[in-house]
């Protein structure tokens, strides 16, 4: 068996998250709209953070089950194979509402790192 360190990739979820939050500090949704690169970097983030999570073992997931796992891989999975027609109420939703849960319950989670080191 290889090893597998799962606090690497919810690290790269934290980080992803932290960046699309302060990437839109003192920005509103219009400026999304009206912000090609802004809005370009949002969506980069997002899907960062759901390839990330779905590199999580599942032994690690069930150590955060407040976080929509499912969703967080989905919406990765939308915006890079619905490029065409991205849902921008979504991903603005998502960074706005959704991503200073999850930068609480990762980090909570990486200060417990030794539990979650798994073994694929």
């Amino acid at each position: 068996m290889s090893q597998h360190d799962d606090s690497l990739y919810l690290t790269h979820m934290l980080e992803s998250a932290i960046k699309a939050r302060q990437f839109v500090e003192n920005k509103s949704r219009s400026d999304y709209d009206s912000d090609e690169i802004l809005s370009l970097a949002l969506q980069h983030l997002i899907q960062i953070i759901g390839e990330a999570a779905g590199s999580v073992s599942p032994a690690a997931r069930a150590l955060i089950p407040s976080l929509p796992w499912t969703a967080i891989t989905g919406m990765r999975h939308r915006i890079v194979h619905g490029y065409a027609i991205v849902d921008h109420d979504l991903v603005w939703n998502t960074i706005a509402q959704d991503l200073e849960p999850l930068i609480v319950a990762v980090k909570a989670a990486l200060d417990r790192k030794q539990e979650i080191r798994c073994v694929r």
